[in-house]
Formats: C-alpha cells, sequence, structure tokens
C-alpha cells in the first residue's frame, strides 16, 4: 500500500512523443535525468492521450474527463479540475505554464491560488509593451522550463512549511517552432540555426508537408530531440530543488505530456486532429511517496491521472479514467478524441487502443454516420463504436457565450506558435 502523499506535483511537456525519450526505447540519449527517475518510479510504456492537441488535451488531463464534456464548443473550461477538488480538501494549489489555450482567458485559472500563465492581458499597456519587449529579447513566445521552475519554486517557498500543496508546472519547450537554447543548438544539428529559420521551417513543414525535403526533416528532428534533452535538464534541477527541500519523497509526482508531435509520418507535421500514435502516445511517470519500481505494459491514459491523484488523497474518483496506484486491468482499453479542425468542425475523431490493437473511427455530426479507418479486428470496432455511441449521448452540445475576444497578446502568442 502506497502511503499517502502530503504533496501533488504535475509535469506536463507540450507536444512530447513518448518515443523520442530514450527510457522509452529512442536512439538517442534524449532523456537521461527521466531515464533514472523512471527507474524509481511506476512507468507506462504505453499511455496514450485523451486527445492529440493542447486544447483538448489539457482539458482532459486536469478533470479526468475526456474533452466533450471537460470544455464547451468554444474550449472554455466547463468542469471542475483536479485543483479545485485540492483546494477544496486543503491543498494550496499553483499552475505555471505560458500556453494561450489553457490560460485564464479559458478559464483555467479557476481553483488555483497562484495561477501564472506568463500572460497580462487586461493590464496598462505599458506592461504590454514590456512583455513584448521582454519576448523579444529573449526571443521566445513562451517561458523557458527555467522560467517556469524558477517562478514554481518560489511559490513552494512562499507556503507554510506545513501546508500541503498541489503544483502543476506545464514546459513549451517541445512545442515547436524548436529553437533550443545555447549549447543544446548543436547538440545533435550538425550547425548552429537561427530563430528565423527555425520559425520559417516549422511554418512551412505545417503549411506544406510536401515541400519538406529529407534534410529538412532531419533537422527538424535533430531540433526537436535537442528541445527535449534541454528540457530533461531542466526536469533534473527541479527535481534537485525539490530534494533539496525533503520534499520529493513526501509527495506524488506525476511526468507526462499533453500529447505529441509527428513529423510526417502521415502526411503531416506538428499535431493536428488525428489521432495517430506519433502525436497520442505520450510518457507518463508515476512516482509515489518512496519511489517504486515497477513497469506496466497495460494501456493507461492521461485520463487516468485525474482520479490517480484523487484516490492517492482519499477522496472518491469520480472521472473517466482508473488510479494507476492500483491494479490496471490487462484487458483494458484507453480511448481518445479529437474534434475536426477548422472547417471540419462537423467532424468527431475517435480511436480505441488495447494490448491487442487499434482502431479509428471519424463520425459526421451532421448525418450520424460513422466511418472506420484502420482497425485491428471486428470486435475492436463493435468495441469503439459503442463507445461513440456512449459519447454522443453525453456530450453537452450547449455552446457557453465568450466574456469577450481574446486578447491581443494570446492571438500574437497563438501566432508565433505556429497555430495561425
Amino acid at each position: 500500500m502506497t502511503a499517502s502523499p502530503r504533496n501533488i506535483i504535475l509535469l506536463s511537456a507540450d507536444a512530447l512523443r513518448a518515443d523520442h525519450l530514450s527510457c522509452y526505447g529512442y536512439h538517442r540519449k534524449t532523456s537521461p535525468v527521466l531515464d533514472e527517475f523512471a527507474e524509481e518510479s511506476i512507468r507506462f510504456t504505453n499511455a496514450y492521450s485523451a486527445s492529440s492537441h493542447t486544447r483538448e488535451a489539457v482539458p482532459a488531463l486536469l478533470t479526468g474527463e475526456y474533452p466533450d464534456v471537460a470544455i464547451n464548443d468554444s474550449y472554455r473550461l466547463a468542469t471542475e479540475t483536479i485543483a479545485s477538488q485540492l483546494s477544496k480538501a486543503g491543498f494550496a494549489t499553483g499552475g505555471f505554464h505560458s500556453n494561450p489555450f489553457v490560460s485564464r482567458a479559458y478559464g483555467f485559472d479557476q481553483g488555483f491560488d497562484e495561477f501564472d500563465d506568463d500572460l497580462h492581458f487586461g493590464q496598462h499597456k505599458l506592461v504590454a509593451l514590456a512583455q513584448r519587449a521582454l519576448d523579444k529579447l529573449r526571443n521566445r513566445h513562451y517561458a523557458r522550463a527555467e522560467e517556469i521552475n524558477e517562478r514554481s519554486l518560489s511559490w513552494i517557498d512562499s507556503l507554510d512549511s506545513d501546508e500541503p500543496f498541489f503544483l502543476w508546472n506545464h514546459y513549451m519547450d517541445t512545442h515547436g517552432p524548436y529553437e533550443p537554447p545555447g549549447e543544446y543548438a548543436t547538440r545533435y544539428a550538425d550547425r548552429e540555426v537561427s530563430g528565423r529559420e527555425a520559425q520559417k521551417l516549422y511554418q512551412r513543414a505545417i503549411d506544406d508537408p510536401e515541400s519538406i525535403t529529407d534534410e529538412e526533416r532531419e533537422l527538424l528532428i535533430d531540433l526537436y530531440d535537442a528541445e527535449i534533452r534541454y528540457n530533461d535538464a531542466q526536469i533534473g534541477e527541479f527535481l534537485a530543488a525539490l530534494r533539496e527541500r525533503d520534499l520529493l519523497e513526501e509527495s506524488l509526482l506525476i511526468v507526462t505530456a499533453d500529447h505529441g508531435d509527428a513529423f510526417g509520418e502521415h502526411g503531416y507535421y506538428e499535431h493536428p486532429r488525428y489521432l495517430h500514435d506519433e502525436i497520442t502516445r505520450v510518457p507518463l511517470i508515476v512516482h509515489p511517496p518512496g519511489g517504486a519500481a515497477e513497469e506496466v505494459e497495460t494501456p493507461a491514459s492521461t485520463l487516468d491521472v485525474g482520479p490517480t491523484i484523487e484516490t492517492a488523497v482519499g477522496s472518491e474518483a469520480t472521472s473517466d479514467g482508473v488510479s494507476l496506484l492500483g491494479t490496471v486491468p490487462d484487458d483494458r482499453t484507453v480511448f481518445s478524441q479529437a474534434r475536426g479542425e477548422d472547417g471540419r468542425g462537423h467532424l468527431r475523431r475517435y480511436a480505441s487502443r488495447t494490448a491487442e490493437g487499434t482502431c479509428f473511427c471519424e463520425r459526421d455530426r451532421e448525418s450520424g454516420t460513422i466511418e472506420f479507418g484502420e482497425c485491428a479486428g471486428s470486435a475492436l470496432c463493435e468495441e469503439l463504436e459503442a463507445h461513440v455511441d456512449e459519447r454522443v449521448r453525453v456530450e453537452n452540445g450547449e455552446s457557453i457565450e465568450d466574456d469577450g475576444e481574446v486578447d491581443e497578446e494570446i492571438e500574437r502568442r497563438l501566432d508565433a506558435l505556429g497555430y495561425k
């Protein structure tokens, strides 16, 4: 029986695919820190995100609910998060990141005592100008992992020594455009790449994937892997800081990602709204108080993070996943979903995964028809169809009106991240 944790720490990386980590079999030593950490943790070798892009994946991660319930039609948070639940249970709650899609503009600050999303909308114009100057100076459209660590550790240090806390750090470094800093810039690439070149190449890969040559694809991978190595080192710095404060051994710490990234395997780059392994298979490492040493091959889901935390603190799990601290059934099926992209909003894509294989389908909300794609067998098709029928019954089709236009700064950040 695992000891009840005093603190809960969730570290998630944006666009980090599992098979580019050395502890998941990658040929490069991209994650020496996580490799070592995984040896004293429970590592799930077949973990999948509930969706393929941040707007649906992070809500599912933070709520334990499928995206069709976790957010509304405008992608605003529509249900209670882990932070809200733990706040009610007496935990101090802090969230630190810089992804505009899960900022306070979309309601994700709910339940957090401290919520630093690196945005300054709604403040004086001079503050906004200062922020833009800072972004230009650091040549980034998000806060680096080092900054996220500093901010979150400062918050931890501000708490009373006997106050339990929930911390969520979401790192953006592995999200494109891939611009590894300092010595990491040439960790794998054989030349330095300017920020402008990296940004243009990343955007062209999204807009015109067929134009990307084999050499350019390898360069994108080299830069991505270097970002992983940098992020891994910064996670190492964060873990060391927790150990110095005697916090790691009394905490439940979970490391995962919201989704992965593609490099032309299915004719696209980045993470569009499909559900292939490259953009849904994610790392999932669970370190209970005192540690553990276990490898679990049974399929797991980012939906399981919420129930794992709930049961660890003695609450009843009420969401769609299961606790990863108990016995996970060998015959388990995990599901993912994604709304259709702009212009195809009437589509819903679904995938199911078991130890035996994968099944994909697409449902047209207007006609109600379901079209199956790759499927490992008729039984999987039937199970996925039943799941889709269930999700259709529970999906809330009512849209909550937006509070107003998304701030100009958010639009600028999203544009820099390749979302426009």
